[in-house]
């Protein structure tokens, strides 16, 4: 961080460069959702041009991350797979993921994710090994990128009815 700002001298992965990375995962994204904002505003359709915002607004806001934490993700979870290997240790302290009982398990992915390869989230499933067959929920969402996961039509109609679903059932 610049010396004019709160932290200064951390280092960070700039939210620029997580844009940066977003757009080129899936270029046309953004582009199609400003696009299709306008041409909803143009034909008098607000209430489209306004979810359309809201897409827009929602892939742009991404804020700087700590580069420690987001170096050591990639080091040990996808280069060095210390947590399916068993051997991830945080504070001396072994992480896992067997030893968890007392919560449900949900992994999410989508089909078309360019970002994370499929069966990634659903490996999570043979890592809980204390967590009941039936506490464990997966949704691989069709026709679905990775940002459609968090956000869209998808988020609205699978993705979020399956979390609220998981998440309700022992309410």
């Amino acid at each position: 961080m610049p010396d004019h700002y709160a932290g200064a001298g951390r280092k960070v992965y700039p939210n620029f460069l997580q844009l940066a990375g977003l757009v080129a995962a899936q270029p046309g994204l953004l582009m199609r959702s400003q696009w299709n904002y306008y041409l909803q505003l143009m034909w008098g359709d607000y209430r489209h041009a306004e979810a359309y915002r809201r897409i827009c607004d929602a892939y742009q806001a991404v804020l700087d991350m700590a580069a420690e934490f987001y170096l050591d993700t990639i080091q040990i979870v996808f280069q060095e797979f210390r947590l399916a290997r068993g051997n991830w240790f945080v504070r001396g302290q072994p992480v896992r993921p067997q030893d968890i009982r007392t919560t449900a398990l949900l992994t999410l992915e989508a089909q078309d994710d360019a970002i994370s390869g499929s069966g990634q989230t659903q490996a999570a499933h043979g890592l809980c090994r204390g967590i009941a067959a039936c506490d464990k929920r997966h949704v691989t969402a069709r026709r679905c990128s990775h940002y459609d996961l968090f956000c869209g039509p998808r988020w609205f109609f699978e993705i979020y009815p399956s979390i609220r679903a998981l998440t309700q059932q022992d309410a």
